[in-house]
């Protein structure tokens, strides 16, 4: 039978409050700081989310886990929630769950939270966006669902996951790319700045292949895509009298050109710390924005 310790209340809703909830849940083991749980249910009373959107786990991963838990249990309890028919869905901690059954254990500790559906399956995209083995497809996808389902936004989930903007920005982009492009990254064939080199051009399962096939660096791959996407009569005339800007810089160039209304142009010093930022205006109005923007204070 269940031990109930006491039920305990969720934290709210708001995505900080939410995220105290699954930081707990990272806690370096032998911490002095391990949560307590607040009961123990039997492993035939916990269900998994149907909505979890993670739904590949990898077999040598939780093939480990359960040789721990075999060796020192579950150390971090699941969070949970109650349902009407008595048992416990999991909110956070499905791999813990999976483990524990590979190593047959009768019961589980766990945290009872009252969270409502939109909640846990928040919960459940942020639980995955720290996970450190997310490929970037998959992290791209979660960032997405926050945005589209829940309508935080890139500068909102940069404070709250610790993120940089530009790190968020330029993942979601690689959503862009064919399927068969995002298959290669999700599978590590390729690196999130190979694709990022391919998002621009639209011949990127071709090139994908190619820069796979023969290994090409991120450098390659951006020279690559430039000679793919230029006019033959572009590539007699043009003359380089600069170096071609990465796709980071190409991509923050965007983002900012997109949230200003404006043309923004970033000139960084290859190899420093120093550039500049060009904003260009075309009406008066746009140059009023500009000073408001660079006189307010927070």
């Amino acid at each position: 039978m269940a031990d109930r310790k006491g039920k305990t209340r969720g934290l709210g809703r708001g995505l900080s409050a939410l995220m105290a909830d699954v930081t707990e849940e990272k806690s370096v083991e032998g911490a002095e700081n391990i949560r307590r749980p607040d009961m123990t249910v039997p492993i035939e009373r916990i269900v998994p989310n149907p909505d979890q959107p993670r739904r590949e786990f990898a077999q040598d991963h939780l093939d480990e886990l359960a040789a721990s838990i075999r060796e020192k249990g579950v150390i971090q309890p699941l969070i949970v929630r109650e349902k009407a028919d008595g048992t416990y869905e999991i909110v956070a901690g499905e791999r813990r769950w999976r483990a524990s059954q590979m190593a047959q254990l009768h019961e589980l500790p766990v945290v009872v939270r009252e969270y409502d559906d939109t909640e846990v399956l928040e919960i459940a995209i942020i639980e995955n966006i720290q996970r450190a083995d997310l490929n970037p497809v998959e992290e791209a996808a979660g960032y997405r669902q926050l945005m589209d389902k829940f309508g935080h936004t890139q500068e909102k989930l940069s404070e709250a996951l610790g993120k940089s903007r530009s790190h968020i920005a330029n993942l979601m982009r690689l959503l862009h790319l064919p399927e068969d492009v995002q298959g290669l990254l999700k599978r590590g064939e390729l690196s999130s700045g190979h694709a990022r080199a391919l998002i621009t051009t639209d011949q990127a399962s071709e090139l994908a292949r190619k820069v796979v096939n023969e290994g090409l660096s991120v450098r390659q791959t951006e020279a690559l895509a430039k000679t793919a996407g230029a006019k033959p009569q572009a590539r007699v005339k043009k003359v380089d009298l600069k170096p071609e800007k990465d796709a980071d810089t190409a991509a923050l160039e965007g983002d900012l050109s997109a949230n200003l209304k404006m043309k923004v142009l970033i000139d960084h010093k290859a190899g420093g710390e120093s550039g500049q930022v060009t904003i260009r205006y075309q009406s008066l109005d746009q140059l009023d924005e500009i000073c408001q923007a660079l006189s307010s204070t927070r």
